[in-house]
């Protein structure tokens, strides 16, 4: 997941960075109101999911930032700051905000309410393609299996599969984009909200379930110290990007 942290404290940017990035987050720094709507200009990578904002920043006051990211972009915003009087609070969320947290705060919280802005803008922004008549979001296919996000059902060739609430959303988040390596951390932080350390064991008895379930145990694979991935399917034989298979390593 993507987010933008705006910030113009170093020292509070650094430990924010490293935290977020322990747990799965990829974190763009922006030091000034200037180059956080800089970074919000579509260049081609996926967009961001959440922008921390902080409201004392250097050029423009955070408040400004936030009624400019609002006239352009649905991405949710949580402000980060501070200011702890109820009028700044009121005056933020009146602006747009979809969260205000006051400094200084519980790591474990901020992580919760940054999960929670980005299911919901996912809810309220569909990505394009995923977005079937009535405006409810698409089944995802792949490999003969059926993820349908709004029912919470699974079936594999016409055949339902009874998934637990973790093995479904473990799988989903796989089947995101198959072929990508899923890092532990990002795994924990997008399934179970928390971090992965000391829970590896937790890890493999469920990918070991969804293997055992699905009945296709060379669909997920292990990559040694890294994390999971969804094995895409194979080009038919013959085709340009056909080619010799790889062994599964540390499955």
């Amino acid at each position: 997941m993507r987010l933008l942290l705006v910030e113009d404290d170093e020292r509070v940017a650094a430990a924010l960075v490293a935290v977020l990035g322990r747990h799965g987050f990829q974190v763009r720094h922006a030091r000034s109101g200037h180059e956080a709507l800089d970074a919000l200009v579509p260049d081609g990578q996926e967009p961001y999911r959440v922008v921390l904002l902080d409201l004392g920043l250097p050029d423009r006051d955070g408040f400004e930032v936030c009624s400019r990211i609002r006239a352009h972009s649905g991405v949710p915003v949580i402000m980060v700051t501070a200011r702890a009087d109820i009028r700044s609070r009121i005056h933020g969320l009146n602006l747009g905000a979809d969260d205000y947290v006051t400094k200084p705060y519980d790591m474990g919280e901020l992580l919760a309410r940054i999960h929670a802005v980005a299911r919901r803008g996912l809810a309220a922004v569909p990505e394009a393609g995923a977005e079937e008549p009535g405006g409810q979001p698409g089944p995802l296919e792949s490999r003969g299996i059926s993820i349908d996000r709004e029912r919470r059902r699974v079936s594999v060739q016409g055949r339902d599969v009874p998934l637990t609430r973790k093995e479904f959303d473990l799988l989903a988040l796989l089947a995101q984009s198959p072929g990508v390596v899923y890092r532990r951390e990002q795994i924990f932080s997008e399934v179970w909200r928390s971090g992965w350390e000391g829970n590896g064991r937790t890890l493999e008895v469920h990918i070991g379930s969804l293997r055992t379930k699905l009945a296709l145990p060379g669909l997920v694979e292990a990559v040694r110290g890294v994390g999971y991935r969804l094995i895409p399917e194979a080009p038919a034989p013959g085709t340009p990007d056909a080619a010799p298979g790889t062994p599964d390593a540390g499955r």
